[in-house]
């Protein structure tokens, strides 16, 4: 695993796709080393073109838990395949393995099991960022860090947001930050932290200054002004004590 290996993988998925708005890897040195005490060569790499670089938790492979599923199904495929005499024939197995999962295979968790392909036909493309970015995150500032903080966050509990973009918030003291009038819960530990909030049309991403995913929600019904993944509070039913979580 090397970066040039890694940077020609990532230039041949956008002369495909298209720049995407963000890139979601592990820690490896060869991706995106930043909590190694530098950037890495695919970092800066795709930061000149505007991609924000993400990181799951280290030794958390959870967070590429759908990628990591999709290597067992390849796995599983080859192994019925006739052996390869050469790595060209590996990869003409490779291609026929894409083929089949994203434009034969139903997909389990996609309405009427639709294909892959049909799903990404079906969605509108995001717009490729902007190297400087079109949301110019939020600095502190002011006299009074509380005063500020509060003034922030009226600020977006009110301001609309657009279909995608990014800013920097701080997590209050109850572990939580507003953009567009919800209340995200992100981690009651790290109060008064700086977290960034990424979003698209589906879901909204929040990770720390290092780029490390922190958690993710789809964008709730609208009405909602609350969202964790934490089940309901049983204090917080009436007549209990602290407010009620839709």
């Amino acid at each position: 695993e090397t970066s040039d290996a890694a940077i020609a993988v990532f230039d041949k998925g956008v002369a495909a796709h298209g720049v995407p708005q963000r890139l979601l890897t592990d820690n490896g040195a060869a991706l995106n080393p930043s909590r190694r005490g530098h950037a890495g060569r695919l970092v800066e790499h795709v930061r000149a073109l505007g991609v924000e670089p993400i990181t799951g938790r280290p030794y958390k492979p959870t967070t590429q838990g759908k990628n990591e599923r999709f290597h067992q199904t390849l796995l599983r495929y080859l192994d019925q395949q006739p052996l390869a005499d050469s790595i060209a024939e590996l990869q003409e197995q490779v291609d026929r393995f894409d083929h089949i999962y994203n434009t034969q295979r139903p997909h389990q968790g996609l309405p009427g099991r639709i294909t892959g392909q049909q799903a990404w036909d079906a969605t509108e493309v995001a717009q490729a960022p902007r190297p400087d970015h079109d949301t110019a995150p939020i600095t502190p500032g002011g006299p009074d860090p509380q005063q500020h903080t509060t003034a922030r966050r009226r600020v977006h509990r009110h301001k609309p947001i657009g279909a995608t973009g990014q800013r920097e918030l701080t997590i209050t003291r109850n572990g939580t930050v507003h953009i567009g009038g919800i209340a995200f819960l992100v981690n009651r530990h790290l109060a008064a932290s700086t977290v960034i909030a990424i979003w698209d049309t589906s879901t909204i991403t929040f990770a720390d200054t290092h780029g490390e995913v922190l958690i993710q929600y789809t964008w709730p019904p609208q009405g909602t002004t609350y969202v964790s993944h934490h089940p309901p509070d049983p204090t917080n039913q009436r007549g209990g004590r602290g407010r009620k979580r839709p």
